[in-house]
């Protein structure tokens, strides 16, 4: 009798949405057989990322990395998706960011015999994507505004969602997209360094994102009364800004924000609020020159020297979700989340607030790979971002599903007033 051919199999069959849990199967390995698992992708750029597990197969010679823990490699222990999370670049302090959502990333799954690069027993590959089928994608450039629409399919009306990315500037679509791609109109808006918008202003004008929201509001296939906004690092606090200045905004995500007004004044109508005080002198540069650490530049802010850059928060009547990591090296997220979170306490709001043991600052969808420290175009320097890779990948996943109970619960209120 012929010995059973190793083959491996990975679910969902064919093409999914890369915020979907990973199943890996191998079926026809020796009893109790060791083997190394290897996954890998190529970004577009052309960086490998790959990881490698070992395993041990049970008698009936299978082997189902949901319960078969890894013995070594990338990570150890049972993890079900852990080959997706602890990817690391072949190009060192390189972030895995999808330039283009209209393609998938292609990951290659690789069983090799013994512990390293014994002999190949099977592969497949699996495409993981960031915009489902039937999402439309809407390059706008309506006025100033630099952005892309992602409409689910069917004739709506969705909810809608404002997205606002970082200081590192650019139109980045890839969370946007998986949030249209989980019912939600999504607006991804640039506004720094961008086609011709500046990298470094000498301020921000919130009637810019106001804009966004009014053009949000407008599209047939969205609810203009059930709008949200979510926004990342520099992208959080224009986010709240948003939230308590603009009307109609009934929901709102901080994801490693401050709930103040950082580096750049922001223009407010007749109001500008000054950016939160810093000093340069506290950078810190390692060792070896290669990052730098900015989780000291801001004032503390407890101080009430610096309580006119705070964004006025408890004057909104939106919910509010803050997410940190407690190993942000950023800034430090949790003690500036805390004090926004104490304001809209102390008012009456409705505030959830999360913060994650071994999470750094770039709180991404769940599954893509912790980026420690990645370049600042820019700063033009190599910013420390912080994280464990294991409670790094675990805060993204419990942050994720968040995100989504959270607008899918909130946006469904009754209208908030304008705080204008």
């Amino acid at each position: 009798m012929a010995a059973p051919v190793p083959r491996i199999s990975v679910w969902p069959p064919s093409a999914c949405l890369y915020d979907e849990p990973l199943q890996v199967r191998v079926q026809g390995l020796p009893p109790e057989q060791e083997v190394t698992v290897r996954a890998a992708l190529e970004d577009e750029t052309g960086v490998l990322f790959q990881a490698r597990g070992v395993f041990q197969a049970e008698r009936g010679g299978e082997l189902d990395l949901s319960r078969a823990p890894s013995l070594g490699g990338s990570y150890l222990g049972r993890e079900a998706s852990g080959l997706l999370w602890s990817m690391e670049p072949a190009s060192p302090f390189w972030r895995l960011a999808k330039r283009d959502v209209q393609s998938p990333f292609w990951v290659t799954f690789e069983v090799y015999e013994g512990r390293g690069a014994g002999k190949l027993l099977c592969s497949c590959r699996s495409a993981r994507g960031f915009l489902a089928k039937g999402v439309r994608r809407v390059p706008v450039r309506e006025g100033r505004l630099r952005a892309t629409l992602f409409v689910p399919p069917g004739p709506g009306p969705f909810p809608g969602l404002l997205d606002l990315y970082g200081s590192g500037g650019g139109l980045v679509e890839y969370r946007a997209s998986l949030l249209a791609s989980r019912g939600f109109v999504t607006l991804a808006l640039a506004y720094l360094a961008f086609e011709d918008l500046p990298v470094s202003p000498e301020v921000i004008d919130l009637d810019y994102f106001g804009e966004a929201v009014e053009f949000l509001k407008k599209q047939e296939q969205v609810q203009s009364m059930r709008i949200g906004v979510l926004g990342i690092s520099k992208g959080a606090d224009l986010a709240l800004a948003v939230a308590t200045f603009w009307p109609g905004i009934q929901a709102a995500v901080s994801i490693s924000g401050s709930g103040l007004n950082a580096f750049i004044p922001l223009q407010v109508k007749d109001l500008t609020i000054p950016a939160h005080p810093f000093d340069l002198n506290r950078v810190k540069v390692s060792s070896d020159s290669e990052f730098v650490d900015y989780s000291e530049v801001m004032d503390d802010p407890r101080d009430p020297a610096t309580w006119q850059s705070r964004i006025p928060v408890e004057k909104s009547s939106s919910k509010f979700l803050f997410l940190s990591g407690e190993d942000d090296r950023n800034w430090q997220s949790e003690l500036y989340c805390r004090e926004a979170v104490r304001r809209l306490q102390e008012s009456g709001r409705h505030v959830e607030f999360y913060c994650y043991p071994g999470a750094g600052h770039l709180l991404e969808p769940p599954y893509l790979p912790l980026c420690f420290a990645s370049r600042h175009k820019p700063l033009g320097v190599t910013m420390l971002w912080g994280g464990k890779q294991k409670e790094h990948a675990k805060a993204q996943e419990d942050a994720w599903q968040r995100i989504l109970t959270f607008f899918r619960q909130h946006l469904l209120d009754s209208p908030v007033k304008s705080n204008l």
